[in-house]
């Protein structure tokens, strides 16, 4: 078996042990929430990606629309040549409770940009669709104690076992039928079975270090984001995306700027959050600055310490949020707000929690269809009303950055960020990228991407957005919608069991 066999079986064998609570993407997200329409089918698409590569994906699809027969599922890589050549699909298995809900699991091999594509058949005949996926390793679980105790004592019943077998053979195997072992024979054994003994053990030790050294050498393969430098010189926020790099001119190894895709106009959306209050928000676009790196001139922010997320699409339709840390400090000068930038100054969280309904300083009101009770791990469509000051459906809604709405997803204790859009988390360039390999048109999405402007139906002033909270705790939910010339932000606190 060749070495790079022996390193998969080992990962393979591995898979229970490992455990992430970072991501690539959103941070603390590993799971894909999407929502997709192909012709009369509408899904919902949860993509519940695996802990380690190679490792078994979970796929689960709710339909509405047009009734479906089947549906069957494939592994492809996002882009290359890898991507034009699908294997055998897996049939996905439908409820006997709820013929519109699908299962179904599938093996990702190898790490980076993959794609599900789903094939339907229906009522309305056949449709193809694609769903783009994230998939990297990202973390090690020690080995759990009764497992460890389990394998130790099968390993000592069969170090026993071999040296038992070796003294027996040495003391009675040239034996007659019936005939007793001379003591000599009784003293070869003892010294056969020493020997085997001392060969189980240096077997054992140098097998503890073969392992140590894949394991190390697998953690070494994990996947670790890009760095996120930033420098502020007055209120010119200065960011680098790259890794230090001491033979890189400068020490550092940036990321250019042409390596990155486009995703609904800008570069990089980035949040900054004020902590540990989370009492000031601001959503903002850095502009490029030469081949590489970004520059903001920031508006006028409350001093102290923020937690800054910067979400980028690297051209392989990987998605990454970059995070670092800024210090504002006080009486520090603010440009204005850019006209696609938004900002809000909630409560701090400490002071309760937010409900449903939160009063926009304009008089708007932003409601929450809140479901009860919230549980980690759960897909939900999370749907947010806009209201004028008078009570009614906003009027003269307007797309914000190409969609009718955004959201931010943050845990109170910085674990989980996720920023999502109502088609749902994935990144809209690997939307593009997964719908073209499969040689289907996004009806626009790909201008939408690059200049963030698309032409669609009147925006309505609700918006749904797919997420499931990845774990127990406290968020707050920042969700941007917009109305003539104003874009609004919502804030909600969830309390997720």
């Amino acid at each position: 078996m060749t070495q790079s066999r022996w390193k998969t079986m080992i990962c393979v064998l591995a898979a229970p042990l490992l455990y992430s609570n970072s991501a690539h993407a959103h941070v603390g997200n590993k799971d894909i929430y999407q929502t997709v329409a192909t012709g009369p089918y509408k899904l919902f698409v949860t993509v519940r990606t695996p802990l380690v590569i190679p490792g078994v994906a979970t796929v689960e699809v709710r339909s509405s629309g047009a009734s479906i027969r089947g549906i069957t599922i494939t592994p492809l890589p996002l882009t290359g040549e890898a991507s034009k050549h699908p294997p055998t699909p897996d049939s996905m298995k439908a409820s006997i409770s709820d013929p519109a809900f699908f299962t179904g699991s599938l093996w990702i091999m190898a790490s980076g940009s993959w794609q599900v594509r789903l094939n339907i058949n229906g009522s309305s005949g056949t449709a193809t669709t694609s769903v783009p996926v994230p998939a990297v390793p990202t973390g090690i679980l020690r080995m759990q104690p009764p497992m460890g105790m389990m394998l130790a004592l099968l390993g000592c019943l069969l170090v026993v076992g071999v040296v038992g077998i070796v003294m027996a053979a040495v003391r009675e195997a040239r034996l007659a039928p019936g005939a007793q072992p001379a003591r000599s024979r009784h003293r070869r054994a003892l010294i056969a079975g020493a020997a085997a003994f001392a060969v189980c053990l240096l077997a054992v030790y140098l097998g503890g270090k073969w392992w140590n050294v894949e394991a190390a050498d697998y953690a070494a393969g994990m996947h670790r984001n890009s760095e996120l430098h930033v420098t502020l010189d007055r209120n010119h926020l200065d960011l680098s995306i790259g890794d230090p790099d001491p033979a890189a001119d400068g020490g550092w190894r940036a990321v250019k700027n042409s390596q990155l895709l486009t995703d609904h106009g800008h570069l990089m959306h980035l949040y900054a959050i004020r902590w540990p209050e989370m009492d000031a928000v601001f959503h903002l676009h850095p502009m490029p600055n030469g081949e590489t790196g970004f520059r903001e001139t920031l508006p006028a922010m409350p001093a102290g310490t923020y937690h800054l997320y910067a979400d980028v699409v690297f051209r392989n339709g990987f998605p990454e949020t970059e995070t670092a840390v800024l210090p504002v400090p006080s009486g520090m000068a603010g440009a204005p707000l850019g006209n696609e930038d938004a900002s809000a100054m909630p409560q701090a969280i400490s002071a309760g929690q937010l409900g449903p309904a939160y009063k926009l300083p304009d008089g708007y009101m932003m409601e929450w269809e809140e479901p009860s009770p919230l549980t980690a791990n759960t897909p939900y469509k999370l749907v947010f009303h806009l209201l004028d000051p008078q009570g009614r459906p906003a009027a003269d809604m307007q797309p914000y950055l190409g969609m009718s709405g955004h959201a931010a997803f943050v845990k109170s204790d910085g674990r989980a960020f996720a920023h999502t859009h109502p088609d749902g988390s994935a990144a809209m360039p690997a939307l593009i990228l997964a719908n073209e390999s499969s040689g289907l048109s996004m009806h626009g999405m790909d201008g939408m991407a690059e200049s963030g402007a698309m032409t669609v139906e009147p925006v309505l002033p609700t918006v749904a957005f797919p997420y499931g909270f990845p774990s127990a705790g406290a968020y707050r939910v920042f969700v941007q919608m917009k109305h003539g010339s104003t874009i609004e932000t919502g804030v909600f606190d969830a309390n997720v069991q």
